[in-house]
């Protein structure tokens, strides 16, 4: 990439810090990288991380520091800064929506690797084949070769002058030296030596020989060398925009256009000019415009594209539905509660971008690496040099072992080998409703040994259902179901709204209710169908001389001490039945469990609920370790005494009191169906309401940090074993390019390995979407019903 990537003009300075992120240009190989963050680290109260992958730097900044001084730090370190405009999920409310169509950012470099391909493969083979070289070959050699080195290998050659002029050197300073230093010799040989004279031939030799250097050309090598690393640095910047993908295809997930409803009538307009409170129309197979909830019609909504949850979602009014998922079923209206850069795709692309932007530690070590790599390779450059001719080996030995120093040593590999990886598996992630939020995460996944779970809304569904019904003898279940269902449902408890809701499900359209009564702390009663109904506490079928028969009162006693909710019903004068409700364990649950084992994890439940409640919980799913009655605000003491005991602690919570400890813990996990606080506090969010998607997320972190020092062991241990063979003459230049290229091309396929990432077979197919399941099994919720 050149350095003559247009700069915007930077805007005034802000009056207060914040936090920034600049598009980098001129940008080749990590030593650039490293060399804008030292400088823009050096701005006083300014904290930067230049990412060398996704060319970007991310800056934090204190009072006083414009956004100005950041761009004229990066431009006097020979690079631009653009200050670019917020990327925003194409049809998600004000601003521009991300264009679609852009121009190819990698044309004009495989318009450059094209030529100097043509150019160079007949310089190449006549080089090889000694029976090719016809008479003044080497003439036309240099007119197919100078063209390579000159225009083809250009990009280095200004990027190395630039950094000369800022008294510091890159990867291209080893490139452009490497490539100009053969042709210089060849045209020495050519014009001065004797390699001009016709019936010159030379063979091709994978090692080098000591001669005096007069009739040796290194044409082959400098157009080898140059197309060699463009054939690199091209599938380097391919494989970089196909890491990218995942991203990219987030932020262009949203709709286009939307139905508002104005005055009660259809209009259609761009979604952009959608407003907070607006409703609008989504009918079967359109995209929902933005995050809200609906208030008319039901239908069934497929999220797949953002949570990877293959089943669609039943929705009615007064769910939430989200931004960009897909209406599957019925005609529905919407009432649009966020938009723009507030909707859930909007955050999720930004937490994936601010994941992809940051660094793990060992790419730290890396950079760090890399900064004093380029200066120690040209000193090792100029030390064989000098030994090569002190030991009187010969100017062309001396000469081409030098050449082959300069370009085996480029730290390309050592640069992408963390943020290709990052990014691939971030982007890879997000497909499948897995956001990691920063690359720090995936070190925590491969130490933590215990994981902690919050009980309501993470094991269990956080709703009421109702599990059972017990009727006194000769009583219809289903009439018992009509009469207290009808009553309950002119009730908002939630205990009262699983009733009303299981009632409804079970026995279909529920009768009218007259002189409804909520009686405070004890239930409700009314008249149902001419029958006067009680639904509630014993106590208050009991102040009516409705005591529970023998029967319905051990069938309540049992359901208790199983941690469930028993209500009685009674009519007419007498108790005619109880209900039994409790939260519900979700389906995915126990396998879930099993899985977290599997990984090496100790499961430990953590519930505000009482101990016989949480342990018939944890018995269902497979949990030993229960710590119950525990109070939000303890929360965050019972996560510090596992790490006292020296455990490294995973928390998996989805409400406002988990956050706490999630932000406690080594690694915290937040349900995405959950809390806003929940979901900021952690490290990790998975998108659907299944927990089964953390032992996917923690498989996803471990094989993305396993790619990670796969890579960069590859990095090291390429250059460590490469530089003593070409100082020792035993590698030809030309090889020593082609081997620079392959090594970054692998550790870039390496890390694009990540995008074949599968759940496991068991979490491929989801039921389980914002706390609904299509079948559950009851936990033995006691709620503390004021009733």
């Amino acid at each position: 990439m050149s350095t003559t990537a247009h700069s915007a003009t930077p805007p005034p300075a802000t009056a207060g810090g914040g936090q920034i992120e600049l598009a980098i240009g001129g940008m080749t190989c990590a030593s650039c990288a490293n060399r804008i963050e030292r400088k823009l680290n050096k701005l006083d109260g300014v904290t930067a991380t230049v990412n060398y992958a996704t060319e970007k730097a991310k800056v934090t900044y204190a009072d006083g520091v414009g956004h100005g001084d950041l761009v004229t730090a990066v431009e006097s370190a020979g690079y631009t800064a653009t200050l670019p405009a917020q990327p925003r999920p194409s049809g998600t409310g004000d601003g521009p929506a991300v264009e679609t169509e852009e121009a190819d950012p990698i044309g004009p470099l495989r318009q450059r690797l094209f030529v100097s391909t043509v150019l160079s493969v007949p310089v190449i083979v006549l080089a090889m084949v000694p029976a090719l070289q016809f008479t003044y070959w080497q003439w036309l050699s240099l007119v197919l070769a100078a063209p390579v080195v000159v225009w083809g290998a250009y990009p280095f050659h200004k990027a190395a002058w630039t950094n000369l002029r800022h008294a510091t050197s890159t990867m291209d300073t080893l490139i452009s030296m490497g490539t100009l230093a053969a042709l210089g010799w060849s045209l020495y040989a050519l014009f001065l030596g004797t390699a001009g004279v016709p019936g010159m031939t030379h063979p091709f030799e994978l090692t080098v020989s000591s001669t005096d250097g007069a009739a040796n050309i290194y044409l082959e090598v400098a157009a080898g060398v140059t197309t060699f690393i463009l054939a690199g640095r091209y599938f380097e910047a391919r494989s970089k925009r196909r890491a990218g993908a995942a991203l990219r295809a987030l932020l262009q997930l949203g709709a286009k256009e939307v139905s508002v409803l104005r005055g009660g009538i259809e209009e259609r307009i761009p979604v952009e000019q959608l407003a907070v409170g607006d409703e609008f129309v989504i009918r079967p197979g359109e995209k929902i415009a933005t995050d809200g909830v609906i208030t008319e019609g039901s239908s069934a909504v497929d999220a797949s594209m953002l949570t990877g949850e293959s089943v669609p979602v039943e929705v009615g009014p007064g769910d939430t539905v989200v931004g960009a998922t897909v209406n599957a079923g019925g005609r529905i209206v919407v009432r649009a509660t966020r938009i723009g850069s507030d909707t859930q795709l909007a955050q999720m692309a930004r937490l994936v971008e601010d994941a992809q932007n940051g660094k793990a530690q060992v790419q730290r070590l890396a950079d760090r690496v890399s900064g004093i790599f380029v200066p120690i390779v040209i000193a090792l450059a100029a030390a064989t040099l000098g030994f090569w001719i002190g030991t009187g080996g010969g100017l062309a030995l001396a000469f081409t072992a030098t050449v082959a120093v300069l370009i085996i040593a480029c730290p390309c590999a050592l640069g992408l080998a963390t943020p290709t990886a990052l990014m691939v598996g971030t982007g890879r992630g997000a497909q499948l409703g897995i956001i990691i939020k920063g690359p720090e995460v995936l070190e925590s996944t491969r130490r933590v040994d215990t994981v902690v779970l919050d009980k309501t809304g993470t094991v269990t569904t956080g709703k009421m259902t109702l599990l059972d019904v017990v009727t006194a003898p000769g009583q219809d279940p289903q009439e018992l179901l009509r009469l207290a269902g009808a009553l309950e449902d002119a009730s908002e408890h939630p205990i009262a709204q699983a009733v009303a809701k299981g009632a409804t499900e079970r026995v279909g359209t529920l009768p009218a209710v007259e002189d409804f009564v909520n009686v405070e702390g004890l239930g409700v009663q009314g008249i149902v169908d001419g029958h006067a109904v009680l639904v509630g506490r014993t106590k208050l079928l009991a102040d009516w001389s409705q005591p529970l028969t023998a029967e319905l009162a051990a069938a309540k006693a049992a359901a208790e001490a199983d941690g469930k909710t028993a209500v009685a019903v009674g009519w007419d004068g007498q108790a005619r039945g109880v209900l039994v409700v409790a939260d519900a364990i979700k389906d995915t649950s126990a396998e879930a469990i099993r899985q977290l084992r599997d990984l090496g994890l100790t499961p430990v439940l953590l519930t505000g609920d009482n101990d016989t409640v949480a342990r018939a919980v944890a018995a269902q799913v497979g949990i030993d370790e229960v710590i119950a009655e525990v109070m939000p605000a303890d929360k965050v003491d019972v996560v510090k005494r596992l790490q006292d005991e020296g455990k490294t602690v995973a928390m998996v919570g989805d409400g406002v009191n988990d956050a706490a400890a999630l932000a406690q813990a080594d690694l915290g996990l937040a349900m995405g169906t959950g809390t806003d606080a929940a979901i900021e506090a952690s490290d990790l969010t998975l998108v659907r309401g299944d927990l089964r998607a953390a032992a996917d997320a923690i498989r996803l972190s471990r094989k993305t940090l396993g790619t990670i020092k796969g890579n960069l062991f590859w990095a090291f241990a390429y250059n460590v074993a490469a530089l003593p063979l070409a100082a020792m003459g035993l590698l030809n230049p030309m090889l020593a390019g082609a081997a620079m290229a392959f090594s970054s091309v692998f550790v870039v396929t390496n890390s694009l390995r990540l995008r074949r990432f599968k759940p496991l077979a068991a979490n491929r197919d989801t039921t389980d979407h914002a706390g609904r399941t299509a079948g559950t099994r009851p936990t033995g919720k006691a709620l503390a019903t004021n009733r």
